[in-house]
């Protein structure tokens, strides 16, 4: 089911929340660009601004792009919906996941919010600013966003690595590499 895959894709790849998920309209994503402006939640039928009460603005990977310019429909104004057109609800998205759980073989747990936290620790592990992933994420506090940064195995002897890395210095408009000499 091409919903459940962006309903995937908007946890793991964009780092929505459920509410996000619910509450994201066809005109949130602006696929030229390759934006989704992150602007309301629905909580129990409920439209709210985000949680952090801020509207953002996070890039789309090429795969979301593709799914999302994939699946434009006329069954209302938002992206995901349900079998006859209506709005969808938590229950629902708990059904997919708990569907796409089962089908990886993971525990059936139904839980989305586990592809927020990938998100956020893919972004760490790649090296993202931790400023970068508190803006995609819409964090208020920074503190929220250096608990989903969780280091994998071997990430402290690459950070140190770096330190043993060849010296690059620019001198003018001419860009030499080597040891700087003081």
């Amino acid at each position: 089911d091409e919903r459940i895959y962006i309903a995937v894709l908007l946890g793991g790849d964009a780092g929505l929340r459920r509410g996000e998920v619910i509450g994201l309209e066809q005109t949130d994503c602006d696929l030229r660009r390759g934006l989704l402006n992150v602007q309301r939640s629905e909580w129990n039928g409920h439209v709210t601004p985000t949680k952090g009460m801020e509207c953002r603005v996070v890039p789309m990977t090429a795969r979301l792009r593709a799914a999302l310019g994939g699946h434009r429909h006329l069954r209302g104004d938002r992206v995901l919906h349900g079998e006859a057109g209506q709005t969808i609800t938590s229950g629902v998205i708990k059904r997919w996941m708990q569907r796409t759980q089962r089908r990886a073989r993971l525990k059936a747990t139904g839980g989305i919010h586990i592809l927020r936290h990938t998100f956020c620790s893919h972004l760490a592990m790649k090296g993202a600013p931790a400023l970068s992933i508190q803006r995609l994420a819409g964090h208020k506090n920074l503190q929220t966003t250096l608990r989903y940064m969780h280091l994998s195995p071997g990430e402290t002897e690459r950070a140190i690595r770096l330190l043993e890395a060849d010296h690059t210095v620019a001198v003018g408009d001419i860009l030499e590499t080597g040891t700087p000499r003081l």
